[in-house]
């Protein structure tokens, strides 16, 4: 929604699946005395997933779902992204109540599934939670808008083999399955037209929660809901700086101190907690393809960045403290510290005072201490440490680059900074902006 391109591939694929489709599956469900939700979509699917879908609602009992589920109430669609309310009696709260309704009624126009828990089920039993699900043909459709690469084969490409003295760095190491928790495959921009062409094995579990989160808050930063002042109110960003929405957010894969229970996925967060995010494990390798899974791409560009960072500060690290060492072992042999010490010497010098009307003359040699302290960092070695860490900024910054052209080439990320300008406008600038033209150097519309 916002995105009047996006809208026209999203009513041509609704066409599309009503001409394909010899039956739709709609369904609803009754508020009951303890539990006062109510399911607000409805969804269009193959006749096969209306199968599955129907008998999954005859055997599911609501009343046992675990409080750590990430699925809506069947317990089959998956939770990617929540919004949060709280009543308000405030005069603004009826404009509120209508900002959320049109905002609401808008998301499922553009196809995704609300499910609203009431606030008698939350723990403050003040607020209201606005569970979104994003179906396949959402996912699909705004992965080729937003150039997602998914893959079509299976890498064949060897990993580089390790070396010759890698064991004496066995302490450090993590296990291959948390390292490497997936195959490497070779990639392409996604298109829902050419779904033959990628390696469609399970359709939950083909786009990883990060790409879903994406994908819904792109609907939802772009998501009208109405017309104030005659100008388009659009973002779920809006909505929370007028407090219409006190939050928005995703869900996590579950706790991170248990791993998850069926029929939830594999609980990558529990995986980072214990290979990761410990303060035991501060000497290991980081996981960096489960990190980039987990939290996207940017995110763990980032602890990649760190990572590599503080590995070539261990080297500036050791060359400092030889110097720091060199300093104080020479600290009582250094002729200036002697001087200002010996008492025929310094202490013979006679100092101005300090200030002009409360100090006193003072002697040279009670600097004698600060002397030798001073003497720890600037000393002859300190000449080399200046021209060592000159070079390592130079080494560093080259060896960055070529680390990070590695691992953009591992995670497909060629050109990705140019790809997110061309194809995520900023919303605002979206809706400010009434024409399109090419440019005639990068031939882009």
């Amino acid at each position: 929604m916002g995105d009047p391109e996006v809208l026209e591939m999203v009513k041509e694929e609704e066409r599309r699946l009503k001409r394909d489709s010899s039956f739709a599956l709609e369904m609803s469900e009754s508020a009951s005395n303890r539990e006062t939700s109510c399911l607000l979509s409805e969804t269009e699917e193959n006749s096969e997933f209306s199968m599955d879908l129907d008998l999954a609602f005859q055997t599911f009992d609501k009343d046992k779902q675990s409080k750590d589920s990430i699925f809506f109430r069947d317990g089959i669609r998956q939770i990617d992204f929540v919004l949060s309310y709280v009543d308000d009696i405030k005069k603004e709260a009826d404009l509120k109540i209508v900002r959320r309704k049109n905002f609401e009624e808008n998301l499922k126009k553009t196809g995704l599934e609300l499910e609203i828990e009431d606030k008698r089920n939350s723990e403050d039993g003040r607020t209201y939670f606005v569970k979104i699900h994003a179906p396949w043909e959402v996912l699909v459709t705004y992965a080729e808008v937003l150039g997602m690469k998914k893959p079509i084969k299976e890498n064949d490409i060897p990993r580089p083999q390790k070396a010759p003295f890698n064991f004496i760095l066995g302490p450090l190491k993590l296990p291959k399955n948390v390292m490497h928790p997936k195959p490497e495959y070779f990639t392409v921009q996604f298109t829902r037209h050419r779904q033959e062409l990628f390696l469609i094995e399970d359709k939950s579990s083909f786009f990883p929660s990060s790409a879903r989160n994406r994908i819904v808050y792109y609907i939802l930063s772009r998501c009208p809901f109405g017309i104030e002042d005659g100008k388009k109110k659009f973002g779920i960003e809006r909505l929370l700086n007028s407090h219409a929405y006190s939050a928005a957010y995703p869900l996590h894969d579950g706790q991170y101190w248990k791993p998850s229970e069926p029929p939830n996925t594999t609980n990558e967060r529990y995986i980072l907690f214990q290979n990761w995010a410990r303060f035991s494990y501060f000497y290991k390798e980081q996981p960096f393809d489960l990190i980039k899974n987990y939290f996207g791409e940017k995110i763990g560009m980032y602890f990649v960045f760190l990572g590599f960072y503080t590995e070539m500060l261990v080297l500036a690290a050791i060359v400092g403290l030889a110097c720091f060492g060199y300093g104080l072992f020479s600290m009582h042999g250094s002729t200036t510290s002697i001087e200002v010490c010996d008492p025929e010497i310094g202490g013979q010098i006679i100092m101005c005072p300090l200030c002009d009307l409360l100090c006193d003359f003072w002697r040279l040699n009670s600097t004698c201490l600060s002397s030798k302290v001073s003497h720890l960092f600037d000393n002859e070695s300190t000449v080399f440490f200046a021209i060592f860490m000159g070079i390592w900024v130079t080494l560093f910054l080259e060896f960055w680059k070529q680390h990070q052209a590695r691992l953009e080439y591992e995670w497909d990320l060629v050109d990705f900074e140019e790809e997110q300008q061309q194809l995520q406008l900023r919303p605002e600038f979206e809706a400010m902006c009434k024409k399109k033209k090419l440019n005639p150097v990068t031939q882009v519309v």
